[in-house]
């Protein structure tokens, strides 16, 4: 798969259609706008390989969990994502024949999708069984400046034949998961009309009672004019389309126009949603197809004015950060913060959509730089709303007294992944969500949200880690026995370090917060007393002992930590001796095998060195990078973006770009031969990281931006832009040096190279490339 994609900075292009790469594509070109999405399915009927994906952002359905055996605390199921409503369907008929790529002879096919401008165009040449050949071109997007609407152009031009051809638009919300545990369709009809030039299909779904419509509207354009297309209505369960019959000629384009909506009884009354659905079809349908397009375009400006970032003198680089940054703006916006973002995004099913860890520890970061403060604030909020959910999962596996645990998938907060190492056992996780508060506000400077919120829920995880944690009469130390650490290729482990540095952290973090909050608002603090019955001095002098006398696994002779206990009694055999034959493991080894092996899935310990860099130094980042990095396999699209970092950190340029080579294209290249279900989304605000902290250096220090780049050999320079506490920042970094660009109305200081430097509002200042430090 490798190489497949042609390399431009803007583009990803597709010049020849290959079957067995479709569903692949599918995934690459999917489109999205934060409130709804879908694969790049094609309009016309295709019966070779596919996963049909249309998702509308935070409308999900409890499938029953399938397994064998049950658990006391095992979640009961697994929230997905549905596979709502098919919106962009337009049957294809030439006389008697109907339009299916997988049945015609290909004669040429160019698909784009277009990142700068936000849409995705396809264009071929095809002859059909019968002989006939024609051109198709088709256009669609879905609009960031409606963001309940999408729209087509369909054009169609007949090459060498002249007869009768039907074109059908069409709805279907007969549709079901793929990932269905029992093959159930999880959607009921509501409702349905279908009528001249517009219909809609109304569904709720099955437990949740979530309702949308999805509406659609279109017109005809034949030899440059519109028509008054008569058309033949169709109804069947949970569908509807309207057939249009028309006399094609031959060198003469027939083009349909449909425009689309999903509402949601998320955001609107459900009585209203029938209303509310025709109500944005007629504002977008009197703008037209050319100004959404226009419209669509300026938005996209706006967006990339904000977060590009540009790499000179290395197109397959400038591409894939691209991609990435576009498919992030694609899937989450920050408007609403009963929304969050799924692993896949609006790219496919895998993970069921669901929230998971990744938001936290990749996603909140890219956020903070790159968007108003309110967005990742958003994204906090999601978090703390959901606390008493949290507290009753930590209550189903036995903990008490406003301990919270953090599920590890969810949709509303309550757990549903239905896997036991991982639902018990990777419990890293909260830390991951008090760390998102920690940098939030370290970002931010909003001391506030410690306050409101942030100490309530950082009280709650302190519990849970008091009590997660077991005194060792044999050690005479605190220990953490039975967890899996984000090394997900060991299970029940004990004394996992990331996982034990983590909980002491969060721990110490409790300690700072409730002096800050203290000393922010007396009264404020005793209300949250009150409320979570925190006994201070009790609670406070538990947590101080833990830090105090927590075991951390360590060799001495390596001078390393230790992943877990035992972790040296494995076979040392490192990834460059693994036969390319036996990767990726998790598709040629099994289970048992991996968790007996040494390979490590994704950054563990060094996850670790990443989030608490300053507590330690240079050779012992180095000595651990040294020893676990050749025993990684990379199977997790979280791994090569933190691995990039630590390498910039290090001082290594050439691993830390071969690392960012991966993060970045890892979806466009089918790097883990898993692109098909879906795009590697979170991991993508990874990629942006390994750019702006790895290359870039960028930490905050003291309460200031601070900036360390180092630039790669192949590079001839980079930069991007990053807003700080109400400031807007440009920085360049090539071998002339490193250009700081101040574009707001205020002097800021940051430090470069370890020294204070002030820029002056709206104005910039040069600073010369050094070797790269962080000291």
């Amino acid at each position: 798969m490798k190489e497949y994609f042609k390399v431009d900075e803007w583009k990803i292009i597709e010049e020849s259609f290959d079957p067995q790469y479709n569903k692949v594509t599918e995934s690459v070109f999917s489109l999205g706008n934060g409130r709804m999405g879908q694969r790049a399915n094609f309009e016309e009927a295709y019966s070779g390989e596919t996963l049909q994906g249309n998702y509308v952002a935070g409308v999900y359905y409890p499938d029953k969990t399938r397994v064998g055996w049950w658990k006391n605390g095992y979640p009961e199921y697994f929230a997905k994502v549905l596979n709502a409503a098919n919106w962009i369907g337009i049957d294809m008929k030439l006389g008697d024949e109907q339009l299916d790529l997988a049945e015609c002879e290909v004669l040429s096919f160019r698909r784009e999708l277009n990142m700068k401008e936000g849409y995705l165009q396809r264009n071929f040449k095809a002859k059909t069984k019968l002989g006939k050949e024609l051109e198709v071109e088709a256009i669609r997007f879905c609009s960031m400046a409606d963001d309940e609407a999408g729209a087509i152009k369909y054009t169609i031009t007949p090459l060498n034949f002249e007869e009768e051809i039907s074109i059908t638009p069409f709805i279907d919300g007969d549709i079901v998961n793929k990932d269905s545990n029992y093959d159930e369709k999880f959607w009921d009809e509501v409702g349905k009309a279908v009528e001249g030039d517009n219909g809609y299909v109304h569904l709720r779904t099955k437990k949740t009672g979530f309702e949308v419509v999805t509406a659609m509207m279109f017109a005809v354009v034949q030899d440059g004019k519109n028509i008054d297309a008569q058309s033949t209505p169709i109804q069947k369960e949970k569908y509807i389309a309207a057939e249009i019959k028309l006399q094609a000629k031959k060198g003469q384009s027939i083009t349909l126009i449909k425009y689309a909506v999903n509402v949601s009884s998320q955001n609107y009354a459900a009585a209203e949603l029938v209303t509310r659905s025709a109500g944005v079809l007629k504002t977008i349908s009197a703008k037209g197809f050319d100004t959404m397009l226009a419209e669509q375009a300026a938005a996209w400006a706006e967006k990339w004015k904000h977060n590009d970032i540009m790499i000179e003198g290395d197109a397959a680089a400038q591409q894939g950060i691209r991609f990435n940054i576009f498919q992030l703006n694609q899937t989450y916006t920050g408007e609403d913060d009963r929304l969050n973002i799924g692993p896949k995004g609006f790219t496919g099913e895998k993970y069921g959509g669901s929230t998971y860890w990744d938001t936290e520890a990749y996603c909140v970061p890219f956020y903070l730089a790159t968007a108003e403060q309110k967005v990742a604030r958003n994204l906090l909020l999601y978090r703390y709303k959901q606390l008493g959910k949290a507290i009753d999962n930590a209550k189903l596996l036995g903990f008490k007294d406003g301990a919270a645990l953090y599920p590890m998938v969810t949709m509303d907060g309550t757990e549903c992944h239905n896997e036991w190492e991982i639902t018990f056992e990777e419990i890293h996780r909260n830390g991951a969500i008090a760390f998102a508060i920690f940098n939030y506000i370290r970002y931010t400077g909003d001391e506030a949200y410690l306050t409101d919120y942030g100490l309530e829920v950082l009280i709650a995880i302190s519990r849970f880690w008091v009590q997660r944690i077991t005194w060792s009469a044999d050690k005479q130390q605190y220990v953490m026995l039975g967890v899996t650490g984000p090394n997900e290729y060991e299970n029940n482990v004990n004394n996992n370090w990331y996982t034990s540095t983590i909980a002491v952290w969060c721990l110490k973090y409790t300690i700072e917060a409730i002096g800050k909050v203290k000393e922010a608002s007396q009264p404020k603090y005793n209300d949250l007393v009150a409320k979570t019955g925190f006994r201070e001095e009790q609670e406070c002098e538990k947590f101080a002992d833990i830090i105090r006398n927590m075991y951390f696994a360590h060799d001495d002779k390596l001078g390393i930590f230790l992943q877990q206990d035992g972790y040296l009694d494995k076979e040392q055999i490192l990834v460059k001796d693994l036969p390319a034959s036996e990767q990726p493991l998790v598709k040629k080894w099994s289970w048992d095998r991996i968790l007996r092996s040494v390979y490590i899935k994704q950054a563990d310990v060094l996850q670790g060195l990443y989030f608490f860099e300053d507590n330690y130094d240079l050779d012992t980042i180095r000595r651990n990078y040294d020893f676990y990095e050749p025993r990684t396999v990379h199977e997790s699209s979280l791994s090569p973006c933190v691995h990039a970092i630590l390498a910039a950190r290090l001082g290594d340029i050439d691993r830390a770009y071969q690392f960012y080579l991966r993060t970045s294209r890892l979806d466009i290249d089918d790097y883990n031969s898993d692109t098909d279900d879906g795009c590697h989304i979170t991991s993508m605000a990874g990629t942006w990281m390994s750019v702006v902290e790895g290359f870039g250096g960028m930490r905050v220090k003291d309460g200031k931006l601070s900036f360390n780049p180092l630039l790669p050999h192949q590079w001839q320079a980079f930069s991007f832009r990053v807003g700080f506490r109400g400031a807007s920042l440009n920085i360049k970094i090539s071998k002339e040096g490193v250009l700081i660009k101040n574009l707001s109305d205020a002097e800021i200081v940051i430090k470069i190279y370890g020294s204070d430097i002030a820029i002056k509002s709206n104005s910039e200042k040069l600073t010369p490339v050094q070797a790269s430090t962080l000291e």
